[in-house]
């Protein structure tokens, strides 16, 4: 019985000072974001990006996030066709909080319409 609980705690502690280890890298993520990128974009779950043309960073999603290489395009200088954005360079510590923090802001996929207005059924 004794055992178990020792196990049990041990696991308790493990998980929580994992997910410690979690919040800390999303805080330092968004804390990147909004000292670099926040003056045009919204950086988080709500608002609206301060320039229009800026889209938030929440909506993201599979076009940019999921994309192989873009948390090494991160760390070689990320920049856009956008005349008025800066290249950003991260080291690599820094571009995986600002990856996992944008991944964990994402707004769900909307789902997608058939021709006839109705949900696509994914054919």
């Amino acid at each position: 019985m004794m055992r178990c609980l020792l196990i049990l705690s041990t696991i308790a502690l493990w998980s929580s000072t994992g997910a410690h280890a979690l919040d800390e890298e999303y805080r330092h993520g968004k804390e990147l974001l909004q000292k670099m990128c926040a003056r045009c974009h919204a950086v988080g779950r709500t608002g609206a990006s301060p320039n229009r043309q800026a889209p938030p960073f929440r909506s993201f999603s599979e076009t940019k996030l999921y994309d192989s290489d873009f948390l090494q395009r991160l760390q070689d200088g990320y920049s856009s066709i956008h005349p008025a954005m800066p290249t950003f360079r991260f080291n690599r510590d820094d571009a995986e909080a600002v990856l996992n923090y944008m991944k964990s802001v994402q707004e769900a996929p909307k789902p997608k319409r058939s021709l006839q207005g109705g949900p696509s059924l994914g054919r």
